[in-house]
Parts: structure tokens; C-alpha cells; sequence
């Protein structure tokens, strides 16, 4: 019963968030696009729920140019002096507010990492993990440390999997707003 439940949360809190925040998201997607003349929304294959790949959006922190690269190689990259704001104030992660209403993401779930990483989509259907729709933010995420091990994020996920409920999706949300007060990474 719990599943169902879940996506009228997602669709409802999206659909607010979305509306409350939409001038702010007009704003980035100006300035994004300004910057540059590219696209505002920077588009990637990702693993859903039972390993179905969808298109998973993000507000451009990168130049055009930027190849795919997993998250583990991002440092690597050069981010715009526009994506170091976007991304410090997860500015960058709000377009996946349209993953949540269309039913691709949820707002709480595992990450969806992108198809290269066929080793963490092979853990988490081992463990159960990717029978859930990905999240926004995951029991991974507010447990995790730079460079974790796929294998400890696989874990992690698993655990969520299983222990899913309502008690853990708002532990989630409150570990998730007190990390968006820490002191934000620099790139």
C-alpha cells in the first residue's frame, strides 16, 4: 500500500515545488542559456525502476562539450563559473522535479546512475534495489562520502529497499535538508 501513497507524494509535493519554485527555475534557465547560447537542460540516458533507461534531466553545469562521464569522474570535467553556483546550491538538480511528475523518478529512492554503470544496476537487482523508482535523494546520499564504492552504495540502497516506509522517506528528507545547510563542495 505504501507505493501508492508514495507517488501521490511525489506527484503532489512535485507539482508544488514546481510551482513555487518555477520563477527561480526560469531565472536559471535564462542564465544558463545565457551564458553559453546552449540548452538550459542538460539531458542523459539513466537506469529506472527494473532497469528501465529514461531521460533524466538537470540544469547545465557544463560546456556543451562536456562528454558523459559517471559522477565518480566529474571532478575531471570543467563546470561553467554559472554551474559552480547551480551545483553549490543543488540549483542544478530541480529539473528533475518533471522526472518525478512524469513517473520516472521519485522524490526519495536509489540515484539513477547512467547505463556504463552496469556493475551498481547489477548490484542493486541482486539486492532489490532496482525494482524502486530513483530518487532525488536516497538513504546512499545521506550516508555517503566522496568516492564511496559502488558496492557500499549498492548496499546502502539495498537496505532502503528493504526497510522502505513512510518513517525512513522522512528521515531521508530531514538528513537530505540539514546536508543542503552543510558547508557546500567546491568544483
Amino acid at each position: 500500500m505504501y507505493p501508492v501513497f508514495k507517488r501521490l507524494i511525489d506527484i503532489a509535493a512535485s507539482s508544488v515545488v514546481i510551482l513555487l519554485l518555477s520563477p527561480i527555475m526560469l531565472v536559471v534557465a535564462l542564465l544558463v542559456r545565457l551564458q553559453d547560447g546552449g540548452p538550459a537542460i542538460f539531458k542523459q540516458k539513466r537506469v529506472g525502476k527494473n532497469g528501465r533507461e529514461f531521460l533524466f534531466f538537470k540544469f547545465r553545469s557544463m560546456p556543451v562539450t562536456t562528454p558523459n562521464v559517471e559522477s565518480s569522474d566529474v571532478k575531471k570535467l570543467t563546470v561553467t563559473p554559472l554551474g559552480k553556483i547551480i551545483r553549490r546550491t543543488n540549483l542544478d538538480e530541480l529539473p528533475q522535479l518533471f522526472n518525478i511528475l512524469r513517473g520516472d523518478m521519485s522524490l526519495i529512492g536509489p540515484r539513477p546512475p547512467i547505463p556504463s554503470q552496469s556493475g551498481l544496476v547489477a548490484l542493486r537487482r541482486e539486492n532489490g534495489a532496482l525494482a524502486l523508482r530513483p530518487g532525488l535523494t536516497g538513504w546512499a546520499q545521506v550516508n555517503s562520502y566522496d568516492f564511496m564504492p559502488e558496492e557500499e552504495k549498492a548496499r546502502l540502497d539495498g537496505e532502503y529497499a528493504h526497510r522502505l516506509s513512510f518513517g525512513m522517506d522522512v528521515e531521508i528528507v530531514l538528513k537530505t535538508l540539514l546536508y543542503l545547510t552543510k558547508k557546500p563542495p567546491t568544483y
